[in-house]
């Protein structure tokens, strides 16, 4: 009797442990364009205020810096004396299919002269596009330059399209329609958690755990806007937010791809192709066609005329 209560004690540890349910919030692309529904300062001071409402101590922004002219300088500083992380997203965002690994380099190298002086500077790097390189010599060349410069490879486990959703907002009130603020995040948070869920669920097959998971967002007013509804439903459903410090402390992130991906899904995409899947690796979501029609469906005011 005691063997199996013991047996039942243990199986129960290592069920909430694999279910644990964590992820870290990053945003890229900062400081992004602003001249829609808010300014950049109100778009930070904004999101700023609404991290430390729902009681989210420190996030990281991946910042692009040939967008550090005045304005973007003093929001950036704004997250900085915030106590948020500053990390590297390259200087002009190239799209590394395009680029070759001299070039790509440079412009990673720019942007780290830069970024580094910053109070919260953190060396890590998040590769636009989650491009790292589709030839054995891009790839390799960029992680021996991550090696030594100290750099960490900021890769992310959960993908997502919430950019194409502030594309479609903002495209929405510069042709003068309608938006329906309170159904917008109840669609940014539905689809969110839909590819949320479903990437955790990917990991769990394939790992038979929870990892701990990185959060793909980016610096827009829609992030500004509805982070604390997106923050207040995770916990809801049992998610615990954690630094990504922390995150990256995970074993999957050891985890290498034995050949280079031309197109990359995610960390948790990675390994689900590694174990043999080959279908539904970008979930049905990240589909810009997909929220067209629920952007129209069910944010735009005008849809009900």
């Amino acid at each position: 009797m005691k063997n199996l209560i013991f047996t039942l004690l243990i199986w129960i540890a290592l069920s909430s442990i694999s279910h644990a349910k964590q992820l870290a919030i990053t945003f890229d692309d900062a400081p992004r364009s602003a001249n829609g529904y808010m300014d950049g300062q109100t778009r930070a001071k904004t999101l700023i205020e609404n991290l430390k409402k729902y009681h989210i101590g420190q996030v990281a922004f991946f910042s692009n810096s040939r967008a550090l002219n005045d304005e973007g300088m003093k929001r950036m500083q704004l997250y900085d004396n915030a106590g948020h992380l500053i990390a590297n997203h390259t200087h002009s965002h190239p799209n590394f299919l395009e680029t070759n690994l001299a070039n790509y380099h440079e412009d990673f190298l720019q942007a780290h002269r830069l970024l580094k002086e910053f109070h919260n500077f953190a060396p890590y790097f998040r590769f636009p596009y989650l491009r790292e390189g589709e030839t054995l010599e891009k790839r390799d060349g960029m992680r021996e330059a991550l090696s030594k410069y100290g750099y960490k490879n900021a890769y992310i486990t959960l993908n997502n399209y919430d950019w194409y959703i502030e594309d479609l907002f903002q495209k929405a009130l510069r042709e003068g329609k309608e938006v329906d603020l309170q159904r917008l995040s109840h669609m940014y948070v539905d689809v969110l958690m839909q590819s949320i869920s479903y990437y955790d669920n990917l990991a769990i097959k394939h790992l038979g755990r929870s990892p701990k998971h990185v959060l793909l967002l980016h610096e827009m007013d829609i992030s500004a806007l509805f982070i604390g509804d997106l923050i207040e439903q995770l916990r809801g459903e049992g998610w615990e937010i954690i630094s990504m410090e922390e995150a990256y402390q995970d074993p999957i992130a050891k985890y290498e791809t034995e050949k280079p991906l031309k197109y990359n899904p995610g960390k948790i995409g990675e390994i689900a192709l590694g174990k043999g899947q080959r279908k539904g690796l970008w979930h049905y979501t990240l589909d810009e066609s997909y929220l067209e029609q629920r952007f129209e469906q069910e944010v735009l005011l005008l849809s009900e005329n």
